[in-house]
């Protein structure tokens, strides 16, 4: 985390539980651009003048409005421990100590590891020191989705028995067979489970040479050469023994507003990040040094994949703390550049460093460009850099209304969504703090956090409803990781969310949303199987959406491969069009809506199944 800032008022009538602090010129300034962002005023919104005029917000007609604003008040409940999930995420002591049982663990994946067509849950555990000594940290947990709103525990037999101090996880089909493998992070050396298609797993890291060293957290698979294999990115977080960790408040980096807290990130030595060449027969080659990754060895935490220039080729973007976030171009040849500073997606809109950990790219303004969001630590403010569509970012997170809201909160866990299925994308953070000790002092800030979300308003800006967003929103923990999908295939996306030392949200609507979907699930052939890194572009109702195939995002955690998207109150799609990796475009005119649609590659719309309306109702209630 960066160090101690003079912490924004800011304002407290976005979050009213939280005290009064001192005035102070942050204040003033946080006020002034949520108050004129729409007038085009604060940093960065004056450079983009020509995007109000540019955007396409259809005009509500009364039955849209009248939508539109029940979509405001839309509920969501947790339904973990209804729906069989047991699980709990142990981290560390309850004083958090050392650095690695506040930041370490959370990940977690949605993946259809059976091919039943319903998004399964796969939670990565930690550890303490004790266990960690004894060699006898807990196993991670692997959830079979039942298809009727539960879930059973089938981790027993299902060869996913590494015992480490797990950070995150993510999804991807490295071997092209058909079935979704598993990459686990862990402090000291990761693992890739092969998938063998029978319910089992096999540890096949030492083949596959992708154990890694030291401190790994975020992951993300992607085919940044388009030869039709995943190859792996992994973060690496900061160079220690943790055996032998300076106690807290022994080092100036080891104190926070005075309190005696962990030590780190800043005076401890970074850990180079990781890229992994897919060499196309069970094996990967690290290519980190010669491919330009992370020289500088920056402290990496959240890590996505996505062609932010649209030049056919997938670049990356890695969340660091307290340094500089990375923004890799993909030169084509086998190598990256760090253009990061010059993108304008290094440092906040203020030109400072930032303690970043969950990220995520998503087009919330429809205009066919990937934008970014990242989650940072608080007295700071979450970014939302805006795509120029010359290479460039402007971080618009103070007009857009996403800055004040969220200043005095810890993000951890960032995802772009849509929730409220109106065809434009909302975004959702997972809170907590990382000092349990925050909780003694009147600053303002707590440590446990309830989780914020944010609505499209569709023009330009967003508004956070979380707390007229039902009972599930009103959970106040310590969040970490947070993955997406619509679990019970009914149209509705779903959220899952890890809580340090507890148990996680399973959070869906408690009602069926009114408006209509679309899941696209892309099965590559050129391509890699997964279809990851394709464009999927969706056309109904006078205006267009689009999005790619990603594998891990947010906080060290993977979303369901399948993409959504909300149709608002249409009823027909006018076009899917499918850009995949390979150069090969598949369109597909008018594909049925409310359903599961399957593009294979050269052929187009291989199967679409209607959705579930009533999946899981009867199971978990109204």
């Amino acid at each position: 985390m960066p160090a101690a800032r003079r912490v924004n008022p800011g304002l407290l009538a976005a979050d009213p539980d939280r005290m009064k602090l001192p005035n102070g010129w942050r204040f003033l300034r946080s006020l002034a651009l949520s108050c004129l962002g729409l007038a085009g005023f604060g940093a960065g919104w004056s450079r983009r003048p020509h995007l109000a005029s540019q955007r396409r917000t259809p005009t509500l007609s009364p039955t849209r409005a009248a939508a539109r604003a029940g979509a405001e008040t839309d509920q969501f409940i947790d339904v973990a421990s209804q729906a069989g999930i047991r699980f709990a995420l142990t981290s560390g002591g309850p004083e958090k100590r050392y650095i690695i049982e506040a930041k370490g663990g959370g990940g977690v994946a949605w993946i259809d590891y059976n091919n039943d067509g319903y998004p399964d849950l796969f939670f990565v555990n930690g550890c303490t020191f004790e266990l960690w000594r004894r060699h006898a940290c807990p196993l991670s947990r692997l959830y079979r989705n039942n298809r009727n709103g539960t879930f059973t525990d089938v981790t027993a037999g299902s060869g996913l028995d590494h015992r480490g101090w797990g950070m995150g996880v993510c999804v991807g089909d490295y071997d092209n067979d058909g079935f979704d493998d598993l990459y686990v992070t862990y402090y000291g050396g990761n693992v890739l489970y092969r998938n063998n298609g029978d319910g089992t797993f096999s540890d096949v890291t030492q083949k596959a040479g992708v154990r890694g060293h030291g401190w790994s957290m975020g992951c993300a698979f992607g085919d940044y050469d388009n030869d039709g294999r995943l190859d792996l990115y992994v973060a690496n977080y900061v160079d220690v023994d943790i055996n032998h960790l300076a106690p807290p408040g022994s080092a100036p980096n080891c104190t926070y507003r005075g309190m005696a807290t962990f030590c780190g990130p800043r005076g401890l030595p970074g850990g180079r990040d990781l890229l992994f060449h897919n060499n196309g027969d069970g094996t990967f080659t690290d290519v980190s040094e010669r491919a330009g990754i992370d020289p500088n060895r920056y402290y990496g935490l959240g890590v996505v994949w996505g062609d932010y220039d649209r030049d056919g080729r997938e670049d990356i973007y890695v969340a660091n703390d307290s340094t500089p976030s990375s923004l890799y171009h993909n030169n084509g040849d086998g190598t990256f550049t760090d253009v990061g500073v010059e993108a304008g997606v290094a440092y906040s809109g203020e030109g400072q460093e930032q303690a970043g950990m969950g990220t995520d790219f998503g087009d919330y303004d429809n205009d066919g460009w990937p934008d970014l969001i990242k989650g940072n630590f608080s007295d700071d403010y979450n970014n939302l850099y805006h795509n120029n569509r010359n290479g460039t970012f402007t971080d618009v997170a103070y007009p857009a209304g996403i800055a004040a809201p969220t200043w005095l909160f810890t993000t951890f866990g960032a995802k772009f969504l849509d929730y409220d299925n109106d065809g434009w994308k909302d975004v959702f953070f997972a809170d907590g703090q990382v000092f349990p000790q925050i909780d003694r002092y009147r600053t303002g800030i707590t440590y446990a956090e309830r989780n914020l979300l944010f609505r499209n308003l569709r023009n330009g800006r967003f508004k956070e409803v979380g707390r007229r967003g039902g009972p599930g929103l009103a959970i106040e923990k310590v969040s970490r990781g947070l993955a997406t999908a619509d679990y019970d295939n009914d149209g509705d996306v779903e959220i899952v969310v890890t809580n340090m030392n507890d148990s996680p949200e399973l959070l869906r609507h408690r009602r069926k949303n009114p408006h209509h979907s679309i899941l696209v699930r892309t099965i590559g052939t050129r391509s890699n199987r997964d279809g990851v890194g394709a464009k999927v572009e969706v056309t109904a109702a006078g205006f267009s959406q689009y999005d790619e195939v990603r594998s891990g995002s947010s906080y060290l955690s993977s979303s369901d491969l399948r993409v959504h998207f909300g149709l608002g109150p249409a009823t027909t799609v006018d076009r899917l069009l499918v850009r995949w990796p390979s150069g090969t475009t598949d369109v597909i005119t008018r594909p049925p809506v409310d359903s599961v649609l399957v593009v294979k590659e050269g052929r187009g719309l291989a199967a679409a199944e209607l959705f579930n309306k009533a999946a899981g109702r009867a199971t978990l209630g109204p």
